[in-house]
């Protein structure tokens, strides 16, 4: 399974990005799509994930601020952050578990100016 995440950039805060994920290759039992991030000096850590049946979790720092979507025909997954603060900045990057299996992306820069 490759992985191409896209979307990433600049904004200042409180604005919006939309970032996307395309999975490519043996794509065929993919089951959860999700973000991961991490800022400069941080360990990464979880934003958000979606299964096949459309359940979505995220992390409390962002519940509110944060969407996940996908669209299986197009096998890519979306985060739309809305309301960006400055301690949003990081790498994210998309990950797809297939039977037990973890792909990462090679990760978006995104970064919130005060």
């Amino acid at each position: 399974v490759q992985l191409q995440a896209s979307g990433g950039g600049l904004v200042q805060a409180g604005g919006s990005l939309r970032l996307s994920c395309a999975a490519s290759g043996s794509i065929f039992g993919i089951n959860v799509m999700g973000w991961y991030r991490q800022a400069p000096g941080k360990q990464r850590e979880l934003v958000a994930f979606i299964t096949n049946g459309g359940n979505t979790n995220y992390a409390d720092s962002v519940k509110g601020r944060f969407t996940i979507s996908r669209d299986n025909a197009k096998n890519t997954v979306y985060l739309q952050m809305n309301s960006l603060k400055p301690e949003d900045t990081a790498v994210y990057y998309c990950k797809v578990t297939k039977a037990l299996e973890d792909y990462w992306g090679q990760g978006t820069l995104v970064t919130v100016s005060s």
